[in-house]
Formats: structure tokens, C-alpha cells, sequence
């Protein structure tokens, strides 16, 4: 089954802030998710990673999980250099 598009956050928190300025004019929490056209399912997880953020602070938290997982990487190759630095010290390759 083929995945939609996948949304950014500059995209995601208007949208958020569509449904609850919906919800406040007194229309379901449902009639207001199918108005931005997501699913109920995709709104709630939305919700949970974005709910709150203003967009210049979703953008922030973008480049640090950037930043993360490229740190990540580069710890994971340090690692692996000084296991193989370490296996051919002790004379076993």
C-alpha cells in the first residue's frame, strides 16, 4: 500500500492549529481532521511530536535530531575503527 506524502513541520503546526481553532468553533475533533485531510491516526501522531511547538521551535528540533543521528553515525565508525585497531594489536587477523 503506497504511503502519502510526507508532510514538514511548517506544514504540520498550521494544520494542528486548524483543528483546534475548529474544535473551538464547536465541530468534532473528526469533522475538523477530515477538514485538513489527514487521518485520524496522522493527527494524533502529530499531535504527540508537534503539539505545542511553535514553528521555529519544530524546525530546531529537526536540525538537533539531525545533528543526532549524525553524531550517532560517527560515534558508531569511531567505534568500529578502534575494534579493528584493537583485533590487529593483539596479532588476531
Amino acid at each position: 500500500m503506497p504511503r502519502g506524502k510526507k508532510e514538514l513541520a511548517e506544514q504540520i503546526i498550521p494544520k494542528l492549529r486548524e483543528v483546534e481553532v475548529e474544535v473551538g468553533r464547536g465541530k468534532t475533533v473528526i469533522e475538523a481532521i477530515k477538514k485538513i485531510g489527514v487521518t485520524e491516526q496522522t493527527y494524533y501522531r502529530w499531535k504527540k511530536q508537534y503539539g505545542g511547538l511553535r514553528i521555529d521551535q519544530a524546525k530546531r528540533l529537526k536540525d538537533l535530531e539531525k545533528e543526532n543521528s549524525r553524531l550517532k553515525r560517527l560515534l558508531a565508525d569511531a567505534e568500529l575503527d578502534k575494534a579493528i585497531l584493537r583485533e590487529a594489536a593483539s596479532g588476531n587477523f
